[in-house]
């Protein structure tokens, strides 16, 4: 059930639930979009209205990291106990499809990370299809590229997309495509580094005392310092607005106009 986390709405949900959804989507192959969101992704809404009202049109938005869930928890009582992170959620799914054999595409990244990631996932879940691949752009889609981008997907056979692009890029992907695809996309954020060995994930007890925030600050401070030292404060202090409601904050209304040039 979605709830308003200043002005975006989040996903009151646990991972088999999450899981769940997605599983069904690819079984009745329909088009489901899915996004992770930690504080940064959040903040991506709150500061861009127009971000705001494309995530407000997702199907499903996980919360993706405990200030995320601890969110939920106080501005609505959703009781979760732990929090519903894009790798977490990645490996789930293709256990799952590893299980059902259903097919899965793997969107982003560069090709270098591709080749870890597939080596690294066949050996954990060697019964796993990996239907097709295909690296960023890095750049803006062509005006139809589109629709090749859709036909290459869906002629691999593949009925599940995992899009790792970065926030937000992944999430304008998976909102421009997800009405050419009868499939679920799923914008997994740093999951494709994570599992192909790139970086490393934080202790459990930093990421259960909410500081993987701060394992990723020291591992990249010079790209992320910005991210996390400016934009985690205004969060907190939005948080507490809307807590005490000193500051209605008013989800925008969900779009569904689809971008027809858009970041690959």
């Amino acid at each position: 059930m979605k709830r308003n986390v200043l002005g975006v709405l989040v996903d009151a949900t646990r991972h088999d639930n999450a899981l769940d959804a997605v599983l069904a989507a690819a079984r009745e192959r329909r088009p489901f979009g899915v996004t992770a969101l930690a504080v940064h992704g959040v903040m991506t809404g709150v500061l861009d209205r127009e971000h705001g009202a494309r995530l407000n049109s997702f199907d499903l938005v996980t919360p993706d990291g405990q200030p995320v869930r601890w969110a939920l928890n106080l501005l609505h009582r959703a009781a979760l106990t732990e929090p519903v992170c894009g790798p977490d959620l990645t490996l789930h799914v293709l256990q799952a499809a590893a299980d059902e054999g259903i097919p899965v595409y793997l969107y982003g990244s560069t090709r270098q990370t591709l080749d870890l990631l597939m080596l690294n996932l066949q050996n954990r879940l060697p019964a796993l299809k990996i239907a097709g691949h295909e690296p960023s752009k890095f750049r803006m889609t062509r005006p139809g590229e589109d629709v090749e981008i859709a036909d290459r997907i869906a002629g691999s056979g593949a009925r599940i997309v995992l899009v790792g692009l970065g926030c937000p890029r992944q999430e304008v992907f998976v909102h421009a495509m997800r009405p050419l695809l009868p499939m679920p996309l799923l914008a997994v954020g740093a999951a494709f580094d994570f599992h192909a060995g790139n970086l490393r994930r934080p202790p459990v007890w930093m990421r259960k005392a909410g500081l993987e925030w701060l394992w990723r600050l020291g591992a990249e401070p010079r790209r992320l310092w910005r991210r996390y030292l400016l934009l985690n404060p205004h969060y907190l202090a939005l948080l507490a607005a809307q807590w005490t409601r000193l500051r209605p904050l008013s989800p925008p209304a969900p779009v569904t106009d689809r971008p027809t040039v858009f970041p690959a």
